[in-house]
């Protein structure tokens, strides 16, 4: 294993940033397809989440994950109801919890729109996460409302999910460490979790794995440029 640092292989890279501009988003949505970019929106962004489930260790449907966005227009219109695109899926490893992800319409969403919003979140006990995919700006009085729900809520402008950032060419392959990895690499290296080059918690990737922390992740790259190279970031 390469090494650029005195602890091998704990050298740090920056990760790969992506941006979405309005420009960028644009040329995303008219890429071939000349029907509503309403759904195409909803379709890109659907189709994301549902990666981000099944990454997170979701049981997501194949024939859900593989749909076309004209399938995806057969099943919910040109003008999609953002209610009907709701996912709840249940963790493989532990099928009594589950992820529900709401898609929310382009308004402003307030406090009173935000109580309204977890009053519809039915049997909350039996949630892992919520995932919030939002098109209009929210106010600090809704964030207050979601911070203090029983469940953790997360949130994601729309925008950011029309593109998988883990399955850019540029990515480099990674590994989230289990608790016990963890604890070997530590020892190995004879280090604190401060020692460790460092992720923060709103990172994008950080975002899409919701990751918490103090969890560790494994990044490889290898490139012309770089060779093989093996770094580990610890969120905080």
């Amino acid at each position: 294993m390469a090494a650029r640092s005195s602890k091998a292989g704990l050298g740090y890279v920056s990760p790969t940033k992506t941006t979405h501009s309005g420009e960028n988003t644009t040329c995303i949505l008219n890429k071939a397809d000349a029907g509503p970019p309403e759904s195409h929106r909803y379709f890109l962004a659907r189709r994301t989440v549902l990666q981000m489930l099944r990454d997170r260790g979701c049981v997501i449907d194949d024939s859900d994950l593989n749909r076309s966005l004209s399938e995806f227009r057969s099943a919910f219109g040109d003008q999609p109801d953002p209610d009907q695109l709701r996912i709840c899926a249940p963790l493989s490893s532990k099928p009594s919890k589950k992820i529900l992800a709401i898609f929310c319409g382009a308004e402003e969403i307030n406090k009173a729109k935000a109580i309204g919003i977890l009053l519809n979140v039915m049997n909350k006990e039996s949630l892992h996460r919520i995932i919030l995919v939002l098109q209009g700006k929210m106010n600090h009085y809704a964030r207050k409302e979601f911070d203090s729900c029983q469940v953790k809520v997360e949130f994601f402008p729309i925008t950011e999910l029309f593109v998988n950032i883990t399955t850019h060419a540029a990515a480099p392959k990674h590994e989230i460490l289990t608790t016990e990895e963890k604890e070997q690499l530590l020892l190995k290296y004879k280090l604190s979790d401060k020692q460790l080059p460092y992720m923060l918690e709103s990172d994008a990737f950080a975002r899409y794995y919701g990751l918490e922390k103090k969890q560790v992740v494994k990044f490889t790259y290898n490139s012309k440029i770089t060779g093989l190279f093996v770094t580990y970031r610890c969120v905080i």
